[in-house]
This record gives structure tokens, C-alpha cells and sequence, in this order.
């Protein structure tokens, strides 16, 4: 009990003396969270070495590393864990019920039973959701919008990631109401992604959606080389994978949702209650496209389409 109340306690009694060490929880490879949220930290007044200590573990998409961070975290009483990816979310609440999680990148807090409500969390835990129900119905829109008259999706992603299945049954509930077919494919593991993409391959998709979670990002490369190299036109839910040559995102802007991410920790180490702060959705959306990357594919993009893209890699 007394770790616990020390634990509790910590923020309040590090506001005194201005020094606070948070850990950084990435289920992934740090793709593209570190910056913004140091970032952000820093117009906030936070600057890592000085009045902050920030401690990085990275899982590279291995998930049994999870665990072994949280508790790593646990035992050097950090003040806060800033999560990114559902199971490193599973994986702090876990391993603490006392130290504030901020959930940094979430896809389903909700749903996978991280927190109780949007707007009472309850618990230790808050943070951001990715959730936003209108997002595949937009992403079967744009697709459509690049290659009309296209029929057969696919959707690719990590079967294994809890956070993950509310999107692929939105994503299947907007290709019903859309009239298109919809096949998914949910490799976890090197291997099934062999198996994913020979099946692919024989479904011949019209157009594909990826996921972006720890697993994807781990294997973006090959992922990037499988459908540029069949030339299938392939919409990412993030634009660092359009940044590495896919050919168009659409999503929440990441960079928002991380200093999202920031401003959670400042409100926590001031002393509030994640309990206290309702889940952030995102508001910020936006589309970018490899424009180097359709001409490789064989893809003019419609002006029309183009008159919506929010930036543009070439």
C-alpha cells in the first residue's frame, strides 16, 4: 500500500521540485510520436534533461517486450507512462493501477475496455482514441474517387491487436452500405503476412486499406513493396507510410494526437486526475499523397481528388 499511495502522490510532490521523469511506451518503433510530443512538451515549458526525464522503450512490434517496459517503468516510478498502441496501453494498465497513463495513440479505448466512458475514463488511465466511425466510409470514398468504378476492397491488419476490430467492422459495415465487396486479411506474423499477400494476390483487389498499428509499421517496407510492386492502389491510415512511398493516407493528423498527448501529461503533472479528463477524439483530419508514387502504379489522380489533398510527396 505504501508504493501505491507514493505512486499516487508522485506528480504532486514532483511539482515542487520540478523535475518529472515520464516513459514513453511504443508498442511500435517510435514512427513519427517522439517528436511532436517533445515538442509540444517544450512549449509547454518542458525540456528534457532539465525540469523532465524522458525514458524511451520501443517494442518494435514485439509485443512480449510490452510487459517487460511496464514494469520496467513501474520500478523506476516514473511519473507518468505515455502509451502508443493499444497493447502497450494493456500493457501499463497491467502493470500499474496507481502511476497516470495518457493512452497517446489508442484505436478503441472504449471498446477493448481500457476506460470506462469517453467522458469519465475512471481509473488511472486517458488519453486519446482514434475512433471516429465516419473515417472508412471516407476511405472507400477516396478510393473510389481515385479509380471509379473499382468493386473489391481488402483491408489488411494485425488480427491480433483487440483495438483494431472495431475498425475493421466499421470498415465492413461501409463497404455493405457502399455496395462493394470487402476482403480481409489479418496476418500476425512474418509468416501469415507471406500468407496475406499470396492471398491477395489471388483475390485480386481492386484497390487495398492498411492499418497502421505496431504490426504494419514493423513490416512497412515489405507491406509498401507488395503493393506498389503489383501496382494495387493502396490507401494507409497514416501518411508516414505515404512519406516512405505509399501512395496516400488519410487519417488523423498524428502529429495533433501526439501533442494531444502532451498537453494530457501537462494537466497530469499539475496535478489532475486521469480520471478526471474525458478521452480526446480527433479532429484534425487529412489526406496526402505520393504523387511520384501513382505515376510508378500507373495511376492519374482525378483534379477533383487532388483538390481536396491536404499535402503532397513527390
Amino acid at each position: 500500500m505504501l508504493a501505491g499511495s507514493a505512486a499516487l502522490a508522485r506528480p504532486h510532490a514532483a511539482l515542487a521540485q520540478q523535475r518529472w521523469t515520464i516513459g514513453l511506451l511504443d508498442a511500435g518503433a517510435g514512427n513519427n510520436f517522439s517528436d511532436p510530443f517533445t515538442k509540444k512538451l517544450a512549449a509547454l515549458g518542458y525540456a528534457d534533461g532539465k525540469n523532465i526525464k524522458i525514458e524511451r522503450r520501443q517494442a518494435q512490434g514485439n509485443v512480449a517486450l510490452l510487459k517487460e517496459f511496464a514494469d520496467e517503468f513501474v520500478r523506476q516510478k516514473v511519473n507518468v507512462i505515455v502509451t502508443v498502441g493499444t497493447p502497450a496501453g494493456f500493457a501499463a494498465r497491467d502493470a500499474t493501477k496507481t502511476i497516470p497513463i495518457v493512452l497517446g495513440a489508442n484505436a478503441d479505448p472504449v471498446g477493448v475496455g481500457l476506460v470506462a466512458s469517453f467522458a469519465r475514463p475512471g481509473g488511472n488511465v486517458t488519453g486519446n482514441s482514434l475512433m471516429a466511425p465516419e473515417l472508412s466510409g471516407k476511405r472507400l470514398d477516396v478510393l473510389r474517387t481515385l479509380k471509379p468504378g473499382i468493386t473489391r476492397f481488402a483491408i489488411l491488419w494485425d488480427s491480433s491487436n483487440p483495438g483494431m476490430a472495431a475498425r475493421v467492422k466499421e470498415t465492413e459495415v461501409a463497404a455493405d452500405s457502399s455496395h462493394v465487396l470487402l476482403h480481409t486479411v489479418g496476418p500476425r506474423n512474418a509468416e501469415e503476412l507471406d500468407a496475406a499477400f499470396a492471398d491477395l494476390l489471388k483475390q485480386q483487389p481492386d484497390a487495398l486499406l492498411v492499418t497502421t498499428e505496431a504490426f504494419t509499421r514493423r513490416y512497412m517496407s515489405r507491406i509498401l513493396d507488395f503493393a506498389n510492386g503489383n501496382k494495387i492502389p493502396a490507401l494507409y491510415e497514416d501518411s508516414a507510410f505515404v512519406e516512405a512511398g505509399g501512395l496516400m493516407s488519410y487519417g488523423p493528423s498524428y502529429r495533433a494526437v501526439f501533442e494531444t498527448a502532451a498537453v494530457f501529461v501537462d494537466k497530469i503533472l499539475k496535478g489532475a486526475k486521469p480520471a478526471d479528463l474525458p478521452i480526446e477524439q480527433p479532429t484534425k483530419f487529412e489526406l496526402v499523397m505520393n504523387l511520384k508514387t501513382a505515376r510508378a502504379i500507373g495511376l492519374e489522380v482525378p483534379a477533383t481528388l487532388l483538390a481536396l489533398t491536404d499535402r503532397t510527396v513527390d
